[in-house]
């Protein structure tokens, strides 16, 4: 088995990575240029650090070789932010439905979160990739989260990290009841989502002159001058007070 030019090896995922973004980001701004809802709040993307892939090779018994990006599958890796539940299954469909990726593997831990109590939805994607060399397909993770989800899912990523994957039981069950929670305010929030999204477009839709948000800073400051005034006085009298009390 040769030595994996690493430099070289990651490259194309890091193109992919790149080339992803800008797909997704792109379906955003035309859903939003058109006024209608998008389903993606924000896209972030990564490629594994080589430290982490011999973490993760090593713990899961594969060889490094050619093949460690299809024994992982997680090398490239995106991650999309929604803002509803139920926008999580609109992003999935409109994964499945693209011509320039195709999944080969779902995961859904939304409706089935795991025992950490963790959410997401997983798909595994092989994306054609063209090269200088010619066209290669790459294996791409892609995870679908609510805001919530996300929050959770890094708090829980840092614990791991600082107590190098061996939580606390107490730490862990509070983590659960946590994720519980998380789960309880998406949920809330999804229901009301029609109210929200309506709310988001009316407060966009106004274009308040920089004059006016001059204008309202001002009347704050001199409430606040007032009040602080206030409370001078109020203070000042009650000294007064206990002066001719004693």
């Amino acid at each position: 088995m040769h030595k994996l030019d690493w430099e070289l090896y990651l490259l194309p995922f890091e193109q992919a990575v790149e080339e992803i973004k800008v797909k997704l980001k792109n379906i955003r701004n035309e859903l939003r240029k058109r006024k209608e809802h998008s389903p993606i709040e924000f896209v972030t993307g990564r490629v594994k650090s080589i430290p982490s892939i011999y973490s993760k090779a090593n713990r899961l018994q594969f060889p490094i070789d050619e093949n460690i990006c299809w024994e992982l599958r997680d090398i490239a890796g995106i991650r999309i932010i929604c803002q509803f539940i139920d926008d999580i299954p609109a992003v999935v469909e409109m994964i499945r439905q693209r011509n320039d990726m195709r999944v080969y593997l779902e995961k859904d831990y939304v409706s089935k979160p795991k025992e950490s109590g963790y959410r997401g939805y997983h798909l595994a994607v092989e994306y054609p990739l063209m090269t200088a060399r010619g066209q290669v397909t790459i294996p791409v993770e892609i995870q679908v989260r609510t805001l919530g989800m996300n929050f959770w899912a890094t708090i829980e990523h840092s614990l791991n990290y600082k107590y190098e994957g061996i939580i606390p039981s107490a730490i862990r069950q509070r983590l659960i009841e946590a994720a519980k929670a998380s789960y309880k305010l998406d949920s809330e929030m999804n229901n009301i989502r029609e109210e929200i999204k309506e709310a988001q477009v009316e407060f966009t839709a106004q274009e308040v002159p920089m004059e006016s948000l001059i204008s309202l800073v001002e009347l704050d400051l001199d409430l606040d001058a007032a009040q602080a005034a206030k409370d001078d006085s109020t203070t000042t009298e009650g000294t007064k007070s206990n002066d001719d009390k004693g």
